[in-house]
């Protein structure tokens, strides 16, 4: 397929790279061209304008920052009104659902087609194509993009318009939650002088584990906070949840609790570092190293 990415950070670009990789024509734009040039080495198209790319393109992936952001590039900047009737916009950022159904109606009254198809693995997951894809649309839609969610991941359909994206919010609720989880039992641990790193080993296999202990919780103990994910990312997707939570009427008061703590961390500067920088807020508060 000839697929356009518009957005290449730390999954844009290797998204694109996948998809070349798999074959498809492969066009790029990001708003730092110099992100994006080097992608021209592996056989993609580099454009200078987000519309000229999508133009070129059957299928239009976005992957950017947020919602208002997919919203300027779509309609603001004039790259919806370059695509084709016929055209499948995938918008795999991570926004609010109620966005998610307002860029699908404008795209509509144009002829083009939406799916909002957000994504959880991280860097590593869009190096690897192993991404989980939580896709909401028609499921017509969904049929024409299994060959481009293939290159990319595990792909699974949710629902109508938004459900995507409804999806990725209780993927970053589950995500969010249980980082603090695991960072305050070790850190019990640690100040009640038990070793932190083997009480990690200790727990794997038994009902508290989990890809966050054995992942993030690694990150704890060894204080590597290298971001693979930032913590200022976990935080917008909480606000967006609690949003949608207000939206809908329905109280969430574990996510509140924990979008709190998020917004901590990012006002003692901590938004840069990974998302299970959180040990970092929780470490401070009780006066830990």
């Amino acid at each position: 397929m000839k697929v356009a990415v518009l957005g290449i950070g730390l999954m844009g670009y290797r998204m694109a790279q996948r998809l070349r990789e798999a074959g498809h024509e492969v066009h790029v734009w990001n708003r730092t061209h110099e992100r994006a040039a080097p992608l021209a080495d592996l056989g993609a198209t580099v454009h200078t304008s987000a519309p000229q790319a999508a133009a070129a393109a059957e299928c239009v992936i976005t992957m950017l920052e947020n919602g208002p952001v997919v919203g300027e590039v779509l309609f603001d900047l004039g790259t919806a009104q370059a695509m084709a009737a016929g055209t499948l916009v995938i918008d795999m950022s991570s926004i609010r659902p109620a966005e998610a159904r307002g860029h699908a109606a404008r795209l509509g009254e144009r002829g083009v087609h939406h799916l909002d198809a957000p994504v959880s693995g991280g860097t590593v997951g869009a190096e690897q194509g192993t991404l989980a894809i939580m896709a909401g649309g028609r499921p017509q839609d969904y049929q024409r993009a299994l060959p481009v969610f293939e290159a990319l991941g595990h792909p699974t359909h949710v629902g109508p318009h938004g459900a995507g994206q409804l999806a990725k919010l209780a993927n970053q609720m589950i995500v969010g939650i249980t980082i603090g989880a695991v960072a305050e039992a070790l850190l019990l641990a640690a100040k009640g002088g038990a070793d932190m790193g083997k009480v990690r080993e200790a727990i794997q296999g038994g009902f508290a584990d989990s890809r966050i202990l054995q992942l993030h919780g690694l990150r704890m103990v060894e204080r590597d906070f290298t971001p693979h994910g930032r913590l200022s990312v976990q935080l917008k997707d909480m606000r967006n949840a609690m949003a949608t939570a207000q939206e809908i009427g329905f109280d969430a008061p574990i996510t509140q609790l924990f979008e709190s703590l998020y917004a901590a961390g990012e006002e003692h500067g901590l938004g840069g570092l990974d998302h299970s920088g959180l040990f970092v807020e929780l470490a401070s508060r009780n006066a830990m190293q």
